[in-house]
């Protein structure tokens, strides 16, 4: 029963490739991903859809070398090629999300030296649930707890629908044997931390389906995010960016309001990524709680003030 749920997951997204195209899948040599591996070696092959396996080795554990060429051998009887990518990985913002960082720049790296449409990843319902979770302890805002998209450019979740006890199950009904990451059992990670202690907890005092729920959640949260920014960017095209009317603006829901500043601010050459909730926030205060405060100074250099009721936006060069 789950070989042909991870199947059938699996070749509804290859049908919508060509014949020749060629595709990566990243492989870790978890349940997930190597089950993700399996299901796109059999159903690629009567597509002629080529498939490339890539590990990426973020060289943390002592062994990662060894687990590294463990997974290239479980793909080459896939009949896989596959690529070991080793990356340093530089601790920026906590270790997860350094090595998530250098793991998707190896991915793109590896994809245009291969030429490859489309990398797939091997994420899960209860990966999406566990990402809806931490966005909620953050106070994280709607396209946050949208979690991950099933295709999100060059890159393609398609087993975001089925469970992680699916996967495992897909690799022992298959006689594969999948690696378990001692990092995925190390407490010092949130993720683990709502892997392991908070969903449990959620499950025996609310009742089951947390998992489930959450990932519903957050497939109707995408899709309310997506038309809030849809609106937003066609409200933004109107105007000019630089100089905006405050009238106007408090005329709109702070919902568009707040994303039209933050194209806003990102069209004054602010770097991608570095504009929060808390800089929109400053700068929206300029229109709905307006008493004279003087100019904001964001990233990138950009600078935003209120001056005879309109926002003037310019970059303060070095």
């Amino acid at each position: 029963m789950n070989v042909p749920a991870v199947r059938n997951a699996v070749r509804t997204w290859l049908e919508k490739f060509e014949a020749g195209d060629k595709v990566l899948v990243a492989v870790s040599g978890g349940a997930d991903s190597l089950a993700l591996a399996h299901a796109l070696s059999v159903e690629a092959k009567p597509l002629a859809i080529n498939v490339v396996g890539v590990t990426v080795d973020h060289q943390l554990q002592k062994e990662s070398a060894t687990q590294a060429q463990k997974t290239m051998n479980q793909l080459a009887e896939m009949d896989l090629k596959c690529v070991v990518k080793k990356v340093e990985v530089d601790i920026q913002n906590g270790l997860e999300a350094s090595a998530r960082t250098a793991r998707y720049k190896a991915l793109n790296e590896i994809a245009s030296s291969e030429n490859a449409v489309a990398i797939f990843l091997g994420h899960t319902q209860d990966d999406q649930a566990e990402t809806v979770l931490l966005g909620l302890a953050r106070g994280s805002g709607t396209r946050s707890l949208s979690g991950m998209a099933a295709h999100s450019g060059i890159f393609i979740r398609p087993l975001l629908e089925l469970t992680r006890e699916t996967t495992e199950s897909y690799c022992k009904e298959s006689d594969l044997s999948f690696w378990k990451d001692p990092h995925n059992q190390d407490p010092q990670f949130a993720r683990v931390r709502v892997r392991t202690q908070a969903i449990p907890v959620l499950e025996k005092t609310i009742g089951p389906g947390i998992s489930e729920a959450l990932a519903r959640s957050s497939h109707l949260l995408r899709d309310d995010a997506d038309a809030l920014d849809h609106w937003a960017e066609r409200e933004a095209m109107k105007l000019d960016l630089a100089d905006l009317e405050c009238a106007h603006l408090e005329a709109l829901p702070k919902a568009i309001r707040t994303r039209v500043l933050r194209i806003a601010i990102y069209a004054q050459g602010a770097p991608s990524g570095s504009v929060t909730a808390e800089h929109v926030s400053v700068v929206e205060a300029l229109i709905s709680a307006w008493n004279g405060q003087g100019a904001s100074n964001l990233p990138g250099g950009v600078k935003v003030e209120r001056i005879s009721g309109r926002l003037s936006l310019s970059t303060q060069r070095p």
